[in-house]
């Protein structure tokens, strides 16, 4: 009964009614949801949907903004309608609006008539009688409306051929007539619609298997409509008009008669044709038509083909070209139009192929032999496509069709190539492929599959490019290898043919892997092998292997050549020598594997020489194990024969030098070798540096065995240099035809000339190259001017030492003659000639200077050893590479590490004894300093590479296993070292074989290296830490070391390995804190060094300290206070006068003022730690020179001697010894006198102008010192901080007032005071917080300011702060407001660091209580966060209290009072004990509750946040209430669930969260921890809230309420609110099957969104309203209102009264 009255009850035609209307807001979002919920009820109740549609529509689009939206609505209910359903009547006169509304515009597709249509073909499908009439009516009135007309009745065809073909003939009748009068503009749409009917009708006949709908009359309209469609319409000169009458006439050809098609065929195939011409873009349209009436006129079964093939000849030329430009397109535009017009124009053909097929192939060949490329494309293509379907037919013609094919091999087009090449595959495929014009077709699949990217001319603008020519012929050639059986006696062993030729060198791969398939699917290759030597035509075995073995040069090459041709090798290792196919068992798996990854041999950037060497040692070890030297010598000679298959430029053109120059590494015939020498000699294009290179080192392949005879054939070639009779005469007129010429050829000269001696035994190699040096026969080879050329020379002279070097490792030392004069020779190649360009790249030079470097590096390895005038020249045009910048990394970075191995190599070959040794080792140190201090990062890290590296050398150059400590046997502290490196000096004093100690110079390196351990480069820093590490390693591995130096051994040796542990650290964690390393580097240094190597380092700081970067001249300050605060006690006066001009030095070349501190900071500390009267006088002596010759005012940066008397005067130690100095001072001279001789010059005596120097210093020390009062104030300002606090900080209040009312300079006259007291007692950083926010006027700023500056004094100065608190207190009794208030300011700063003071802390928080009812708001808020901020250790006994306070304030008549106790009141909970909360629990929640409504955001989310904290208390007696609280709050929090504000959102998330256990809610965890929950997103909102609703209704019992508090958020100020309560309310309405809930609510809910839909103007309500309707009548339990239906008569008035609809 209850759900009958509800259903009664419940509007659902008004909220229908509304939701019509709103389909016309201004808002899309309402829009949207209007939509939305209109679709759900028309699924429930369709006519009432209909009903309110009808009403708004019937004032048309100018009564209603959003017609579309009401006729797709009306559109999607009658579809929605069941049969029996609908009323006939009804939907006539829908039909009618709909109509109307189309014919009212002259518009045609317009949003709206689009819509209407849709509801004219949705009213059809129930009532197509209706609609039709409709239709018709005005198909027979004005012209304008009938294209309209014929295009809904198309639409409807579309969507329901079975009920429209049976009313075609109506449809006829009534459109035939008036088919006349079209005008060309619809003439589109009218056959658009032809189109679709004939469409409908050939689906009709092919659905149902009833008589055929077309009768005598509708056969007798449409050929009526046919043959106006021909004459009149395809003649137009619109070309949609033409276009769209095609498309219809190729539907309709099958269902006119066939003699009306006879005798239109003349007139209609020319019009599809004529649509080829005109646009590429309708040949799909076009072939699908011919295609319609090739199937009508040849394949009917009527009668007889319509066509002859005479007849068919002109539309087979014209579809030929398509296939062209439809295969263009397919490549082009990637979309499917060109593959269907290709697929189309294919079944034509099939079509015509069916009925003709002799005369289509016949055809077809005559295309081919035209030699057009369109035509012979698209001929190909067919011929391919129809050969498998015509296979029968066509069998007869095989030889044809093979003739017709070889007539093409010769064609130029790509795209013919490509047609002919699949043409061919499938010609194979069907067995046309047999005898010589088998292999003729191979061979043409075999030179395109070669084919490279400029191999054709044609290729640019074809739309065939080169590599997909090569694609297909490779894939091509696999399928006929793989697929095809019969085709294996035709491709073996013809394949092998195509190995060796040029011309098919792009394909091997593509080859060898048909060869192996070829050979792998047969058990046995003896009977292929022998028909491979059954053929004469057939390459020999050594003209394969010399081939294949060349072509392995790329491991990299496509398609896995050198894995193909290794494999193929390995298949044909029967034709060689027995010997070879055993050993290629092993040895080709292993090659095959260094190849596999090629990725992975990308990252190698040696792969290719690598590869190469392992290619020369394949053939080396195959020629070792084949032991035949007649077949050796057969192998050279199909070497030499190979020369002409590769260009000069071409790598494997090196390659095949070294393999002739290894293989006549094996024959012993010299007038063989003399003669092939000559052979590679005259073949090689030394003008191209890699065929230069594979020369050399074939020559020197060759010397291993004929050295001899490779040095005459070199001197025979060095002496006709430039000696012919041509070149002379050339010369004369060409410059640079002389020099490129001799340089080309002393380059390979200079290289031959290395790799034989590299590669010749080291047995003989003395003599011949002392000949070469001796002779002075290298300078020859020195005038040479190309980059490239210069690095062959270098290249040679670094063989040249490599191989002395090499012979002294085998035993043959000999020393280098005129080693000097080469390294002269280096050094002049690897510069830039005065007359060289730029034109020559910059990266070629530097090629040639690395080259250059490591050549020098391997000169300087030889004996003898440098001069001193040799190694300065060598380092001098060396070491400026440090300075080159970091791109390209690839390039600079060798350069590097070769200039570093060169350094190295100067050390280790320098110096006769240890002394010399060390003394070499501080001059190239030194050489390197200005590197290691660049303020360039890239240069920084080169120096400290480059120093360390040099070391490591000569710690194992220099140092002995020696212990310093006296142990014997083995102990932890011997150096162990290579004694091979030493020489034979063991029959000399220690003294010769090692330095001492002082020689090093510690002090000065270290203060050098030391500021990088604190560069801003991490690999820097621990670079320089290891720099460290090395030199005291060495210092105290050397005898007596530690003994002679005053040092302890053994701390020396703990700080040694304190240092050594800080470098492990380094090396394995890279996030430790380099601050914290670097104070144990200092520290570990400072115990390490002796006294004299400390004072150096501080007599030497300056330049540390003035370091270009500023960390590590931090550092260097650091450094140096660590020195002099553990070591000063050590200095002697002397020492310490020379450290403090240092250090004042260093400070007045710094600028930054900073950096200037902390260097005034170690004068300090230089101060402290020793005499500080001498650090006095200097610093006194160098002000007074300041203050006389400079002007001190204007020094960039400051005055420095200033900041220094700042710093003493603030320093703990010096402010009272350095005021004692300045009196002294002051005690010498008078200051009257002082006076009087301040500024004249008359006095002649310099002692006076010095002590009136130093006195005017002392003035100025005065007046920096006492600028917050002197030394007596000062004294008074420390002894009576508390009070000088107190009082400040109450005026600063007073004066805070004034400069509120607009009178500053009070407020500006205290902060100078208190910044000058700030500066006296040395709180600086509270001098940085008055200057920062000092002047701030507004209230919140300056009780910021007065908090921060309690702050500091707190954490500062702790046992200030009781006094000072004490002062506050009572200062909080004064009458002054704004002093009032900044003593609960910094009160309630103050208490957060007086947990100690018990006493001080009960009278503090009694006053704070006391003064929560001060008149002042201010102070009521700061006195309440003052006892909220108390440690937590006193809060346990005063949390009642403060709570109390907390829950009057809440009731504050001021809101930031208020919003203050809630804060406190959520701080406080974090830690207060049940029993101080719960009493009180209930009252805190209702008082939270009435702020939750406030409109602030920050008190709503305060609120919403301290009521879900309070739930922890929620235990006992108050439980029951509080669980009250959270049920009647629950409402307001998932409504502000997703607020505006996200503090908001994020409280309630909160809340919620803890609010779940106490609310027994099942599987509350899934529902809170929901990405739905979280998010900010309002659909994931909506799907929380209603699953949240889906639990209230199902498991709770309050969903009364839940309801009655949502509904009163209705009203809520804010939009969003609303409209999340409505949604929040319907949705619980729609889920509950509470009949008493639904009947209390359904009408009030109804009657609230009926009220907001209409007045509310916020989009979100109305959307949140438009939902709602959908989601309330869709999910109600009665059936009644889905009967309802509307007042047509009222609904229309209301309707089209204007202030019923929302706009």
């Amino acid at each position: 009964m209850a759900s009958s009255s509800l259903g009664s009850s419940i509007p659902a035609p008004e909220a229908v009614q509304l939701l019509v209307s709103s389909l016309a807001d201004d808002s899309s979002v309402v829009r949207e949801a209007s939509m939305a919920s209109l679709r759900d009820i028309a699924s429930l109740n369709p006519l009432l949907v209909l009903d309110c549609c009808y009403a708004v529509s019937r004032g048309g689009r100018r009564r209603f903004g959003n017609m579309a939206g009401v006729f797709q609505v009306m559109a999607f209910s009658v579809g929605a309608l069941e049969k029996g359903e609908s009323d006939e009547v009804f939907m006539g006169k829908l039909a009618k609006i709909a109509t109307a509304e189309i014919i009212s515009s002259k518009e045609l597709n317009a949003d709206w008539q689009r819509q209407a249509s849709g509801l004219l073909v949705s009213i059809g499908t129930h009532f197509p009688d209706l609609m039709m009439e409709e239709i018709f009516l005005h198909l027979s009135g004005p012209a304008s409306a009938s294209p309209a007309m014929v295009q809904i009745l198309a639409d409807f065809a579309s969507s329901d051929a079975l009920q429209f073909t049976p009313r075609l003939k109506g449809v006829l009748s009534r459109v035939s007539p008036i088919l006349g009068n079209v005008r060309d503009v619809h003439r589109p749409i009218f056959a658009n619609a032809f189109k679709c009917w004939s469409q409908a009708v050939w689906l009709y006949i092919t659905d149902l298997t009833s008589d055929s709908p077309l009768d005598s009359d509708v056969m007798s309209f449409l050929n009526s409509v046919f043959e106006l469609l021909l004459r009149v319409w395809a003649t137009s000169r619109d070309h949609k008009v033409r276009v769209s009458t095609v498309e219809a006439l190729g539907q309709m050809v099958g269902l006119i008669s066939r003699t009306q098609l006879k005798s239109a065929l003349p007139r209609l195939i020319p019009a599809i044709l004529e649509l080829y011409k005109k646009d590429h873009d309708d040949a799909l349209l076009a072939t699908c038509s011919l295609y319609n009436l090739l199937n009508a006129s040849l394949l009917s079964e009527s009668g007889p083909p319509l066509l002859d093939f005479e007849d068919l000849t002109i539309v087979l030329s014209t579809l030929l070209p398509v296939i062209s430009f439809s295969n263009e397109s397919k490549r082009c535009s990637g979309l499917s139009v060109g593959r269907k017009a290709y697929n189309e124009v294919q079944r034509c053909f099939l079509t015509v192929g069916l009925v003709y097929p002799e005369d289509l192939f016949t055809f077809l060949l005559s295309k081919c032999k035209l030699k057009e490329d369109p035509l012979t494309f698209g001929a190909l293509s067919v011929l391919k496509h129809l050969l498998p379907r015509l296979f029968e037919a066509w069998h007869p013609k095989r030889p044809l069709l093979v003739d017709a094919a070889r007539s093409l091999l010769d064609e130029q087009s790509l795209s013919v190539r490509k047609a002919l090449s699949e043409l061919i595959v499938v010609m194979a495929s069907h067995c046309y492929l047999v005898g010589p014009s088998g292999e003729l077709f191979v061979e043409y699949l075999v030179r395109h599959a070669a084919i490279g990217e400029i191999d054709n001319l044609k290729a640019k603008g074809e739309p065939v490019s080169p590599t997909q020519l090569r694609a297909v012929c490779g894939k091509g050639l696999l399928l006929l290898t793989v697929t095809i059986p019969e085709m294996e006696y035709i491709l073996w062993p013809f394949l092998l043919k195509m190995i060796i030729p040029r011309v098919y060198t792009g394909a091997v791969a593509s080859v060898c892997r048909c060869i192996s398939e070829l050979c792998r699917r047969r058990s046995s290759t003896t009977p292929m092998l022998i028909e491979c030597k059954a053929r004469a035509d057939i390459p020999s075995p050594e003209e394969l292997f010399t081939r294949l073995v060349v072509l392995l040069h790329n491991p990299l090459a496509k398609e896995q050549l050198a894995t193909q041709i290794l494999t193929v090798l390995g298949y044909l290792s029967p034709l060689f020598p027995k010997n070879i196919s055993m050993f290629w068992q092993d040895e080709i798996p292993k090659m095959k594997a260094y190849v596999f990854d090629t990725e992975d041999l990308k990252f190698d950037p040696c792969y290719q020489e690598n590869w190469d060497d392992m290619i020369i040692n394949f053939l080396a070890e195959s020629l070792d194990v084949t032991q035949d030297a007649d077949w050796v010598i057969s192998l050279g000679n199909a070497f030499a024969k190979q020369y002409v298959l590769y260009t000069p430029d071409d790598d494997h053109a090196a390659l095949l030098h070294r393999c002739m120059g290894i293989l006549l590494q094996k024959v012993n015939d010299r007038a063989y070798v003399r003669d092939k020498i000559d052979w590679i000699y005259e073949q090689a294009d030394i003008s191209i540096p890699a065929n230069r290179l594979g020369l050399a080192k074939a020559m020197g392949l060759v010397a291993a065995s004929h050295l001899d005879t490779v040095l005459e054939k070199l001197k025979v070639i060095l002496d006709n240099v430039g000696q012919s009779i041509f070149q002379r005469i050339l010369s004369l007129f060409s410059e640079s035809y002389k020099t490129e010429d001799s340089d080309d050829i002393h380059a390979a000269l200079a290289l031959m000339y290395g790799y034989a001696a590299k590669y010749a035994p080291s047995s003989v190699i003395e003599a011949r190259i002392d000949a070469l040096v001796g002779t002075n026969m290298l300078s020859r080879l020195l005038h040479v001017r190309q980059q490239t050329a210069k690095q062959a020379v270098i290249t040679a002279i670094d063989l040249l030492g490599r191989a002395v070097i090499n012979a002294s490792e085998s035993g043959a030392k000999f020393p280098l003659k005129r080693r000097d004069t080469m390294l002269d020779y280096i050094l002049t190649l690897m510069g830039r000639d005065e007359n060289e360009g730029f034109a020559e790249s910059s990266l070629e030079l530097l090629h040639t200077q690395a080259l250059a470097l490591n050549a020098c590096t391997t000169l300087v390895s030889v004996e003898p050893k440098l001069t001193v005038e040799t190694r300065n020249r060598v380092m001098k045009a060396t070491l400026g590479f440090f300075a080159l910048p970091n791109d390209p990394s690839d390039v600079i970075s060798p350069l590097i590490d070769n200039l570093v191995t060169l350094l190295c190599a100067i050390l280790l070959t320098s110096g006769e004894d240890g002394r010399s040794r060390a003394e070499q080792l501080l001059h190239l140190l030194r050489q390197l300093d200005q590197y290691v201090s660049s303020p360039i990062d890239y240069q920084r890290k080169r120096g400290c590479v480059a120093v360390h590296e040099m070391l490591l050398k000569f710690r194992k150059l220099c140092v002995a296993g020696y212990c310093a400590l006296g142990c014997s046997g083995d102990c932890p502290h011997r150096k162990f070292v290579d004694r091979s490196m030493q020489g034979n000096f063991s029959n000399l004093p220690s003294v010769f074989l090692f330095p001492d100690r002082e020689v090093l110079c510690l002090g000065d390196r270290v203060i050098t290296y030391l500021p990088r351990c604190a560069d801003t480069n991490s690999e820097v820093r621990k670079i320089s830490a290891q720099i460290l590490d090395q030199f005291f390693s060495i210092s105290l591995s050397l005898p007596k070391a530690a003994l002679s130096s005053g040092l302890d051994s053994e701390d020396s040796y703990k700080a040694l390995s304190s240092l050594e542990d800080v470098i492990a650290i380094l090396k394995s964690d890279a996030s430790i804190d380099p601050s914290e390393v670097f104070n144990r580097i200092v520290s570990s240094i400072c115990a390490l060094l002796t006294e004299d190597e400390l004072v150096a380092a501080l007599h030497n700081c300056s330049a540390a300290i003035c370091d270009k970067i500023k960390q590590s001249a931090e550092g260097a300050i650091q450094a140096v206070t660590e020195f002099v605060t553990r070591r000063g006690s050590q200095l002697s006066d002397n020492d310490i006068s020379r450290t403090t001009q240092s250090l004042l030095s260093a400070a007045v070349h710094i600028t930054e003022k900073n950096l200037r501190v902390e260097a005034i900071g170690a004068i300090s500390a230089l101060a402290e730690n020793t005499q500080s009267s001498i650090v006095f006088n200097e610093v006194l002596a160098t002000a007074g020179k300041d203050i006389v010759t400079k002007d001190i005012t204007r020094m960039r940066g400051g005055w420095p001697m200033q900041d220094a008397f700042y710093a003493f005067s603030q320093h703990t130690e010096l402010s009272v010894t350095f005021m004692e100095h300045l009196i002294s001072v002051l005690n010498r001279s008078s200051l009257v006198k002082g006076d009087s001789h301040k500024g004249d010059s008359t006095s002649s005596s310099s002692e006076t102008h010095v002590e009136d120097d130093i006195l005017q210093a002392a003035i100025f020390a005065l007046t920096a010192f006492f600028r917050g009062g002197g030394k007596i104030g000062k004294k008074a300002v420390e002894k009576s901080y508390s009070s000088v606090v107190g009082a400040l900080t109450l005026q600063l209040g007073s004066c805070h007032g004034l400069a509120s009312s607009g009178q500053q300079d009070p407020l500006r006259v205290l902060l100078t005071s208190f910044q000058a007291f700030c500066e006296c007692v040395g709180d600086f950083e509270m001098g940085k917080i008055l200057a920062r926010n000092g002047e701030q006027t507004e209230k919140e700023k300056w009780v910021d300011l007065i908090g921060d500056i309690a702050r500091c004094i707190s954490i500062k100065r702790p046992k200030e702060v009781r006094h000072i608190c004490m002062i506050l207190t009572k200062a909080l009794n004064r009458p002054q407001r704004f002093q009032r208030e900044a003593a609960a300011a910094a009160l309630s700063e103050f208490i957060r660091y007086s947990g100690d003071f018990s006493s001080v802390m009960e009278e503090m928080v009694e006053a704070l209580c006391r003064h929560v009812s001060d008149d002042s708001p201010t102070v009521r808020r700061l006195c309440l966060r003052g006892l909220v901020q108390m440690p937590s250790a006193c809060m346990n006994h005063y949390t009642t209290q403060v709570i109390g306070v907390i829950l009057a304030l809440l009731d504050d008549l001021d809101e930031s009072v208020q919003l203050t106790a809630v804060s406190c009141l959520l701080m406080v909970t974090e830690s207060a004990s049940n029993d101080a909360v719960e009493p009180i629990l209930l009252n805190l929640s209702v008082r939270l509750r009435n702020l939750q409504i406030s409109m602030d955001p920050k008190m709503r989310a305060s609120a919403f946040a301290a009521f879900g904290a309070l739930s922890k208390y929620a235990t006992g007696g108050q439980r029951e209430g509080f669980v009250e609280q959270i049920h009647s709050t629950l409402p307001r929090l998932v409504v502000h669930l997703h607020d505006d504000d996200a503090s908001i959102r994020q409280a309630c998330r909160g809340t919620l969260k803890r609010f779940a256990p106490l609310m027994d809610i099942q599987n509350h965890s899934t529902l809170y921890d929901s990405r739905a929950f979280g998010s900010d997103d309002r659909n994931d909102y909506e799907n929380f809230v209603r699953e949240l609703s889906r639990h209230l209704v199902q498991e709770s019992e309050r969903v009364d309420t839940y309801m009655a508090s949502t509904i009163q958020a209705f009203d809520a100020p804010w939009p969003v609110v609303q409209a999340n309560a409505i949604h929040f309310s319907t949705t619980m309405l729609s889920l509950s099957e509470d009949h008493h809930i639904t009947s209390l609510y359904y009408p009030q809910v109804f009657e609230t969104l009926v009220s907001k839909m209409t007045r509310s103007q916020d989009s979100v309500v109305r959307a949140a309203c438009s939902s709602a309707f959908g989601l309330l009548l869709r999910s109600t339990k009665s059936s009644l209102w889905r009967g309802a239906r509307l007042d047509r008569t009222d609904s229309g008035r209301k309707a089209n009264d204007p202030e019923s609809v929302k706009k």
